[in-house]
């Protein structure tokens, strides 16, 4: 293309806390006239109608109904991540927009962490580091112990494509799989990684030694784990999320960990993110929480935006758009 031709396309910034990264700039400025939000509301007649496409990374820009109604020629919205519970679908397809994420880009980091946290949690590696680093530390206790994961039970709730890839690596650990899904997956998907279906996950929950949380943010997945839900898990058992904080009621967790219902939970998410700095989360031993990193790693991230950049440029092409959310 020449520069000319370029799609234009709104960023919310370029560098600091939540803008696109600056070694991603010279790849994307191939390919995309980046117009950064503050360009654009300086120029905004200018600019509207020149808009094809929205560039949302790290949920930034917000779309909101002012903000398409201020871009009568835009064709696409692309999220960096595979999460789009922070959009209102019904309005953007409302507009005649389209909406693509990167669902595929993000499955290896993701199911990474996954069994990050379940390992660090099992072995109690964050308490391993603070005494080993502790200026109070004379010795080394012989009855700190931790727990196996290798032939443990890993319980799966959402054997979508991370679920998946999380239990294609729990099988290297000789780990029982038991898994629950909306649908149940093929066949020989589940004897690929040995996993096994449980119909409720009521079922799943009473057997596991880890019960790790993949599902998409629904409504009918908003506090999917309560009360009700951690009292059917093990006294030994330890809960993962890898998905969104909402998907556990917070405060249900925050009961049974401090009142022995489940041993521990390791958390990539949490709501609202960060936590309040007196959350009592924050505060206990047998909880891990990380910062929302399941996809940041420079590859992962960089993929990522790659695949938003295919997403653009096919539909502003009028091509199919590769992981188009579909209304």
């Amino acid at each position: 293309m020449e520069e000319q031709e370029l799609p234009y396309t709104l960023i919310n910034v370029i560098g600091g806390l939540g803008g696109i990264y600056e070694d991603h700039v010279e790849f994307l400025e191939k390919h995309l006239k980046l117009i950064p939000m503050k360009d654009f509301l300086e120029n905004k007649e200018t600019l509207r109608h020149k808009i094809q496409a929205v560039f949302v990374w790290m949920h930034k820009p917000v779309i909101n109904r002012e903000l398409l109604q201020t871009l009568p020629n835009l064709k696409v919205i692309v999220n960096s991540g595979a999460g789009i519970d922070h959009f209102d679908l019904k309005l953007i397809f409302s507009f005649g927009v389209k909406l693509a994420n990167t669902p595929l880009a993000v499955t290896n980091a993701t199911a990474d962490l996954g069994m990050t946290l379940m390992l660090a949690s099992a072995r109690r590696i964050v308490e391993g580091h603070q005494i080993s680093v502790s200026p109070d530390t004379k010795h080394f206790r012989a009855d700190w112990l931790g727990e196996e994961v290798t032939g443990a039970t890993l319980g799966i709730i959402g054997m979508g494509t991370i679920g998946y890839k999380v239990a294609q690596r729990a099988k290297a650990f000789e780990m029982k799989i038991l898994y629950h899904n909306r649908n149940r997956r093929k066949e020989a998907d589940e004897q690929a990684v040995g996993a096994h279906y449980c119909h409720k996950m009521e079922e799943l929950l009473q057997q596991s030694d880890f019960v790790m949380l993949v599902v998409n943010l629904t409504p009918q997945t908003h506090k999917l784990i309560g009360e009700k839900e951690l009292k059917l898990m093990k006294p030994t058992a330890t809960l993962i999320n890898i998905c969104r904080g909402q998907v556990v009621d917070q405060d249900a967790l925050v009961n049974a960990l401090q009142n022995g219902v489940i041993k521990a939970a390791a958390l990539d998410v949490t709501y609202p993110e960060p936590l309040p700095r007196d959350h009592p989360l924050l505060q206990l031993k047998n909880c891990i929480i990380t910062p929302h990193i399941g996809s940041a790693t420079s590859q992962t991230r960089f993929l990522m935006m790659r695949n938003m950049v295919e997403s653009v440029l096919a539909a502003v092409q009028g091509l199919p758009v590769p992981n188009e959310v579909q209304g």
